[in-house]
């Protein structure tokens, strides 16, 4: 330290310029005087002079345009260490601001004649791929070199960085320093020198006049967006009816998975229970693109990626009544060189009755007949057997009885599909849910009358996770003990 303490407070506003020595004495030369902005410092400089001086000493700031902004910040490193190589990204997000400046401004209403490029280079995909909202940026310096021994580039240290981006958001990085205590640098030198600095915030609070109007001003600016968006969507906006539940399933058959034949498609189709309808120009069937598969792990998989988008109406008839809910059936096939297809899977899916995102994966099965002669005629010919009617999966549609029997029909257990299902739900119910402010349930118990499907619902999942439990636990007991058991009882 020197002889007396050494002190210095500066209060330093947004893009202010505080010279540095290093910089007097660089722009006080004319020789080194090359850009506008050299020459308008030359002249700054010199006024200061003629005043008396600058009256910082340590503190000093760079500014948007600065040199050490526009290119010494690109090389400062992104961690400690000494052999570090800038990463394609770090590089990217550091010529951001630089690139931004140099751009015009694009009126808003100019439409862009190119929407869509079809053929993008590797230059505009990785362009593209990196953030560019425009930054404005300032330093707050400190030259920290040894008492009388000012100027010198090694010295300066980056003290506070301030950015500013097109959004209107302030970064302060370190924040402000408050009731944390000062910041500290501690200094490679012979003597050590430890420097502690702290940031406060110098900006006139807000009346609550300015608040106020501020306030006023952001109400109407929403305001106005509001009834924009309005005119764009418009008042005839359509609601069902009172006891209708609209339903909206935007899906996705994702992949399909462990099946024994490649080039796989998907055929499928959606049965509407009584009481549901859908409106005339509705597609409840679909086939997908044929996919060749990829090994992922132990399977073979085909990604389709397919969507879909199904709306369907319920009208609630009778309360006693139990309602069904909609059935996604669909098959799994598989095509050969001679473009002849065999079947792979059946399987189906009952559409969630909860709202929002469902992943879901359903096994399949075929089936088969027995012997050798039917599986050489599935391989060389394509010939398998298939069902006539897909319902037949789980209960057909034209079955009438009581009680409905399988017994002799061999199948075979196959692969799994994949579906992701984002389920919307609509319904005057939720409306009058909401303004009661009561607590929001599931739609059966909303439209009334239908707490005992949700109940059985329950129920069956509760015993097919039992079931499962019970085969698990089964199929890790050692045979012997199962085969000595059996014999006993």
């Amino acid at each position: 330290r020197p002889p007396e303490d050494e002190e210095e407070v500066a209060e330093v506003g947004w893009q202010e310029k505080l010279f540095s020595q290093f910089e007097v004495d660089l722009y006080l030369n004319e020789s080194a005087c090359q850009t506008p902005l050299d020459w308008q410092y030359h002249e700054e400089i010199q006024k200061l002079e003629k005043a008396g001086g600058r009256k910082n000493c340590r503190i000093f700031t760079y500014t948007d345009h600065d040199r050490f902004t526009n290119l010494e910040e690109l090389c400062q490193k992104v961690t400690d260490l000494d052999h570090e190589v800038p990463s394609y990204l770090v590089e990217r997000m550091a010529n951001v601001r630089r690139r931004r400046q140099d751009r015009r401004p694009v009126e808003a209403s100019c439409l862009k004649t190119k929407i869509i490029t079809w053929e993008p280079s590797e230059e505009f995909i990785k362009n593209n791929h990196v953030i560019n909202t425009p930054v404005q940026t300032m330093y707050i310096m400190g030259d920290l070199g040894p008492y009388g021994k000012l100027g010198h580039k090694e010295y300066e240290n980056v003290l506070c960085t301030i950015k500013v981006d097109g959004n209107g958001v302030i970064t302060v990085k370190p924040d402000f320093t408050g009731t944390k205590g000062a910041y500290r640098i501690e200094l490679d030198g012979e003597k050590r020198d430890v420097w502690e600095y702290t940031i406060e915030n110098a900006s006139a609070q807000v009346q609550p006049e300015e608040e106020e109007r501020e306030q006023r001003v952001f109400r109407d600016l929403y305001g106005r967006h509001r009834d924009y968006l309005s005119g764009l969507v418009g008042s005839d906006f359509e609601m069902p009816l009172p006891g209708t539940l609209r339903l909206f399933v935007n899906g996705e058959i994702v992949s399909a998975q462990g099946y024994e034949y490649d080039n796989l498609y998907v055929h499928f189709f959606l049965e509407l229970p009584d009481q549901w309808s859908s409106s005339p120009f509705q597609q409840l069937s679909g086939v997908t693109q044929t996919c060749a598969t990829k090994t992922v792990g132990w399977d073979n998989v085909a990604y389709f990626c397919y969507p879909f988008t199904v709306e369907m109406f319920y009208t609630q008839e009778d309360e006693d009544s139990l309602p069904q809910w909609p059935v996604l059936y669909f098959e799994v096939l598989s095509l050969d060189f001679w473009q002849r297809y065999r079947v792979e899977g059946y399987g189906s899916l009952v559409l969630p009755a909860s709202p929002g995102v469902h992943m879901l994966t359903i096994p399949t099965w075929r089936p088969v007949e027995l012997g050798t002669v039917a599986e050489m005629r599935r391989f060389f010919i394509g010939g398998s057997p298939e069902l006539e009617d897909l319902t037949y999966i789980r209960i057909p549609s034209t079955f009438k009885g009581k009680h409905l029997s399988r017994f002799g029909f061999r199948t075979e257990t196959t692969g799994s599909v994949t579906f992701r299902l984002y389920c919307l739900q609509q319904s005057k119910a939720f409306l009058e849910n909401s303004a009661l402010r009561q607590r929001m349930q599931s739609v059966l118990d909303r439209l009334g009358g239908f707490s005992q499907q949700s109940s059985v619902y329950n129920v069956l999942e509760a015993f097919q996770r039992a079931r499962r439990r019970m085969q698990e636990a089964r199929e890790s007991l050692p045979q012997d003990l199962i085969n000595t058991s059996a014999s006993t009882v």
